[in-house]
């Protein structure tokens, strides 16, 4: 495909093929910033002596990564709204290269949190950036299945790339690991720049405020499904290990590689249905999702219901961030699909916070056995946004 950079307000041809180098550049963008993200948790026994500090402060440093994203991604994308995209996607690139090899060099802590505040800013940039990409790359009618393929990228990270990432970390050094998820980031600024076409940021005369965009038709109701349904996900899946423990399995880790291997299905499933019914599988999504935690509170301790709801939970959680993302860029337009992903970005991590908070809540007032039922009303305040919001939500994609 060209690299160069089409007329503002340009698609491909309907005809054209799926730019597969580009999108998958893009999906290892995504891969690359869970990863970056992520991988200290894995190495906290290993981290924590060489830097001098305890585990929980190694922890802090994805705390550090995380705060600042929900922070960045609204005033960096406004910021950088109306300079062209790849640029400014080869900039965030960048931002993790330098993180992650000032991360692989420090012995300092304080030196180490900043570096991962730069992380932080340059994954709240990106992640405002991906969707809205990968939608002007492809045809309108299969915006859809461009999405879901960048944000597999996500899913193999969470299932796949943080247990090796670790694991390679722990036989070669951690700061070897940090060193190799640096070169991985200048190597995909290359592929970038090669495979993945310039497009123009906003003109003055056609940037809308981001309040202006906050209440376009169809954005307030893909912002609150996507709060409710984090919150509702966040509060069991952040306390799933207590959880496995109350129902009779304190094998967590069977219980994250079983949800995470389901996760990589139902992306591959959305991604077969979200251009031709996308309606139909977010509200099959969303309500496999409800049926699993009522499933989990009602007989979680029964042999083998706690698995089998783990793997319909895994692939309807999969597959529901594509279909609302595709809900918002159908929404707001490819054009503003930045500035409504940046805001989706805040409330993403709002969500995991509240429902972090909130899992916390019942678990220390009312047992684990609360979870499910705490997490079931806010899935079906996502399923019921869905339901009433037809136009939003059509049964086929405008």
């Amino acid at each position: 495909m060209s690299t160069t950079s089409p007329a503002r307000g340009t698609a491909p041809p309907a005809s054209a093929p799926l730019p597969w180098s580009g999108l998958l550049a893009l999906s290892t963008a995504a891969f690359t910033a869970v990863l970056t993200e992520l991988l200290p948790a894995g190495l906290l026994p290993r981290m924590a002596p060489a830097l001098g500090v305890s585990e929980a402060r190694i922890g802090f440093l994805v705390t550090g990564y995380a705060a600042a994203s929900f922070a960045a991604a609204i005033p960096l994308t406004a910021l950088l709204r109306g300079l062209p995209r790849r640029p400014v996607l080869v900039g965030a690139l960048l931002g993790f290269a330098v993180s992650d090899a000032v991360v692989a060099l420090s012995s300092s802590y304080p030196l180490t949190f900043a570096a991962r505040l730069v992380a932080g800013c340059a994954g709240g940039t990106l992640w405002a950036m991906l969707a809205g990409y990968a939608a002007r790359m492809v045809p309108a009618a299969r915006r859809g299945r461009a999405i879901a393929i960048v944000l597999a990228g996500i899913t193999l990270a969470l299932s796949l790339g943080v247990p090796a990432g670790t694991a390679l970390a722990g036989a070669v050094g951690w700061r070897t690991g940090f060193g190799m998820l640096s070169a991985l980031a200048v190597l995909l600024v290359g592929w970038v720049w090669w495979r993945v076409p310039g497009f123009p940021g906003e003109a003055p005369h056609a940037r809308v405020p981001l309040v202006q965009v906050a209440a376009l038709p169809g954005v307030p109701a893909v912002l609150s499904v996507t709060l409710f349904l984090l919150v509702g996900h966040q509060t069991m899946y952040t306390y799933v290990a207590p959880f496995a423990a109350h129902a009779g399995f304190g094998r967590t880790g069977v219980v994250l590689l079983v949800f995470g291997a389901a996760t990589v299905v139902g992306v591959w499933v959305t991604g077969m249905l979200v251009d031709r019914h996308p309606r139909p599988a977010l509200l099959g999504a969303l309500g496999l999702c409800a049926a699993v935690m009522l499933a989990l509170g009602l007989a979680a301790g029964v042999p083998g219901v706690l698995l089998t709801s783990v793997v319909l939970w895994g692939v309807a959680f999969g597959g529901a961030p594509t279909l609302i993302q595709t809900a918002l860029v159908d929404a707001s337009g490819p054009e503003r699909a930045d500035a409504a992903t940046s805001l989706q970005t805040t409330v993403y991590n709002a969500g995991i916070a509240v429902g972090s908070l909130t899992g916390g809540v019942a678990l220390e007032g009312l047992g684990a056995g609360a979870l499910p039922w705490t997490a079931l009303p806010l899935v079906a305040v996502a399923l019921g946004v869905v339901t009433v919001a037809r136009k939003t939500f059509p049964a086929t994609r405008r």
